[in-house]
């Protein structure tokens, strides 16, 4: 497993990463958190999403998320990984929005350039799945959160599709970290045991 351990090059990258994704982490699950400005969240959020799927490059990362497929329940490895990689696509490429509650997309937009990019890719691979259903815990908070992640119904037809209705803002984005916070600690956790 000794591939598993970060060159200098990787390990000054994954501390910078780590460092900053867990700051944003620990201030999102703070209550006060959502009394901020929608732009502040917004921001904070995508700069999250941002890091997040710069670490999934990393090779160990995507070797957890290959294992995610066979040892955790349905969906959580694509969650895990396509669909927090839409959400960070959608943010960053379509930059026009200052919520999470006011992105929207459709086809025509999406495909303004050239058809057939992730975006659009993803749209059409889930387009119509059933929801799907998580909760989580929040320990310090003694509280159960329960959730539903809900795919587009229709796509092909150019509706309008927005980002609060597949994820919420505040429970999904919760979630959302508190997962990409699990996929990132399996990393560490490895090279710590070795």
């Amino acid at each position: 497993m000794n591939h598993l351990k970060p060159n200098n090059t990787e390990l000054e990258f994954l501390t910078l990463a780590y460092n900053r994704f867990y700051d944003l982490y620990d201030e999102i699950m703070e209550d006060n958190f959502w009394t901020k400005s929608e732009w502040e969240r917004f921001s904070k959020i995508k700069q999250a999403f941002d890091i997040y799927t710069e670490v999934l490059k990393y090779e160990p990362l995507k070797q957890v998320i290959e294992h995610l497929k066979t040892s955790r329940p349905p969906m959580e490895s694509e969650i895990g990984s396509e669909l927090f990689k839409f959400v960070r696509n959608l943010i960053s490429h379509f930059p026009y929005f200052q919520s999470w509650n006011s992105v929207w997309i459709k086809k025509s937009i999406v495909n303004w350039n050239k058809e057939g990019l992730r975006i659009d890719k993803f749209l059409k691979k889930y387009e119509g799945h059933e929801p799907v259903k998580y909760r989580f815990w929040e320990e310090q908070k003694r509280r159960m959160t329960y959730l539903s992640i809900c795919f587009p119904e229709q796509y092909l037809n150019d509706s309008y599709i927005y980002l609060k209705d597949i994820i919420s803002e505040k429970e999904g984005v919760k979630f959302s970290f508190i997962l990409m916070r699990k996929i990132m600690d399996q990393v560490t956790e490895v090279k710590e045991n070795k």
